[in-house]
């Protein structure tokens, strides 16, 4: 059985998530496919994705593949987390991982209005919510959760959660909605009526916005096919790694492995990874490179086991609940973290000594990215406990 140690993982990523500046990519759609589609969960942080990866890159770039060329679409996907995701790509993530997230997210919602009292069929109230918004969607320009709210007597609701717990609050109906839908790929994320490091999105019908419906995929040949994208990006993984990623059950990842014929490989620390039949052989060593990914970056939350890229920085990197904040790169390890002044200046904060030559490294790059900012304050969504985060 092929070997492949933590030094290989790491050229891999290097190479592979286009972060190494020797590896980085043209344009925006080649920096999602280095990790099959960006986190989009934070808006700042999906464009700082696409400029660690982007030669030149501008936010007028990202954009345009969202808003114009629409070859990126904003979903809810795996771990019903957001993704920019490739628009040929789209049909594999909905019948992969999208339609179960919607499932769970109907379920959800029929019970709260249930136990909230705007209904006592859950079910039925729903599909009215659905058809009520759909019907005002149609034809439309896209619409903003609140513009469809005051429209739509059906949605327009909150709804209290957490009684007199300190994190008690209310949800908007008309968003629950809307999330459901979007899961479903009935609607989609249509233009942002924010800056870029603000959400403001405006709602439109998938068919409207894309020219057609999502085309329908078969759910095992589609798992089986995102398996095997995520294998090329991020392989090797552990079982456990392709399951956590995918949001999936065990039995379907083992099936999706033994339909793309993933093979084991042997990992540092006595783990047994999977990788395409035809990638078992090293790519070879990489110039030393750094990198400053945002929060929530694919690398950063590619896996979930981390040992061989944070080492012993995960909790000084990473929150109680294994998300990742601003991370300094050096040759495929976790080794600081950064956050943005209010002045649009990047800080630093190194976690171990790297040497002159990758501090230096490390420092330009930080000199790049404010530069790049031009004084736009970001703030983190989630920042390091290293920086005053939750940890």
């Amino acid at each position: 059985m092929q070997h492949l140690d933590d030094a290989e993982r790491r050229a891999r990523l290097a190479v592979r998530h286009a972060v190494a500046p020797a590896h980085r990519v043209p344009d925006v759609e080649s920096a999602a496919r280095a990790v099959v589609c960006l986190h989009a969960t934070d808006p700042a942080g999906l464009y700082l994705s696409a400029w660690a990866r982007t030669d030149g890159f501008q936010v007028e770039d990202l954009d345009r593949a969202l808003y114009t060329d629409r070859s990126l679409v904003k979903h809810l996907a795996m771990r019903r987390t957001l993704f920019a995701v490739p628009r040929d790509v789209l049909p594999v993530v909905q019948a992969a991982c999208s339609s179960r997230v919607a499932a769970t997210e109907r379920r959800r919602l029929e019970k709260e209005v249930v136990a909230a009292g705007l209904t006592d069929d859950g079910p039925a109230w729903f599909d009215q919510a659905v058809a009520a918004t759909v019907a005002e969607l149609h034809g439309s320009e896209p619409l903003t959760s609140t513009q469809l709210r005051q429209r739509l007597s059906v949605i327009d609701a909150h709804i209290a959660y957490g009684g007199d717990k300190p994190w008690a609050g209310k949800f908007s109906v008309a968003s629950r909605v809307l999330t459901c839908l979007q899961a479903a790929g009935t609607v989609v994320r249509a233009a942002n009526l924010g800056r870029w490091t603000a959400s403001r999105p405006t709602w439109a019908l998938a068919r409207d916005w894309l020219g057609d419906d999502i085309a329908p995929v078969d759910e095992r040949t589609a798992r089986a096919d995102l398996v095997r994208h995520w294998l090329a990006r991020f392989g090797p993984g552990t079982t456990a790694d392709v399951r956590w990623w995918l949001g999936s059950t065990l039995r379907d990842v083992r099936q999706a492995l033994a339909d793309v014929g993933a093979v084991e490989v042997t990992l540092d620390g006595g783990l047994t990874g999977w990788v395409l039949a035809d990638d078992v052989d090293p790519v070879g060593p990489v110039d030393p490179w750094v990198a400053l990914l945002p929060w929530l970056d694919p690398a950063t939350m590619g896996w979930t086991d981390r040992d061989w890229y944070v080492g012993p920085h995960r909790a000084q990197v990473y929150d109680a609940v294994g998300n990742g904040a601003a991370a300094i790169w050096v040759d495929g390890r976790i080794v600081g973290a950064w956050t943005v002044a209010t002045t649009g200046e990047v800080v630093l904060y190194p976690l171990e000594d790297v040497g002159r030559d990758a501090t230096a490294a490390v420092e330009t790059e930080a000199d790049r990215l404010t530069t790049w900012l031009a004084g736009t304050p970001v703030l983190p969504r989630f920042p390091a406990p290293l920086v005053g985060g939750r940890s």
